[in-house]
């Protein structure tokens, strides 16, 4: 028998923690027959919450312009409580940078979508993202930010 205790993921709660949306230019950009452009920035965070319970969040932002005036600014931001134990240090990074936003994703999805149906726009899908890879590149950044700190810059 061993003393290692078996690896606990669960799900706790998942929940809206934030959303807004924003139409600073209607009434009048509503008439504009102009397709809008559409920038999307996501974002994930992972904290602990209490002693082996962390929260997840992941934020969209969608904003649509026509030239340079704003039709909608949407914000939102799901997260996730989960339970993590007895899993390794370099384990808990990716669960917590890859395998719980891709369990919050969906729901973030979802609310942006209805809430830009519900402003009275057509819906705005966000399309799938690979958590996996997004991972990745974040450790990539940091570790070049990171090699970047200790190099020594010579004055001469």
């Amino acid at each position: 028998m061993t003393d290692q205790q078996a690896p606990v993921f669960q799900i706790q709660r998942v929940y809206l923690k934030e959303a807004s949306l924003e139409q600073p230019n209607s009434p009048g950009i509503l008439l504009e027959q102009e397709s809008p452009t559409v920038d999307i920035q996501l974002g994930v965070n992972a904290g602990p919450v209490a002693d082996g319970v962390y929260e997840v969040t992941v934020t969209a932002t969608v904003q649509t312009k026509i030239k340079d005036k704003t039709v909608f600014l949407v914000e939102a931001t799901q997260a996730g409580i989960f339970e993590i134990r007895n899993l390794p240090q370099e384990q808990m990074s990716q669960i917590m940078g890859i395998a719980c936003p891709q369990i919050v994703y969906p729901y973030l999805r979802g609310n942006v979508a209805d809430l830009i149906q519900r402003g009275g726009f057509p819906p705005v899908h966000l399309s799938e993202i690979n958590f996996q890879a997004m991972f990745e590149q974040q450790q990539q950044q940091q570790v070049a930010a990171a090699a970047e700190v200790e190099t020594p810059t010579v004055i001469q």
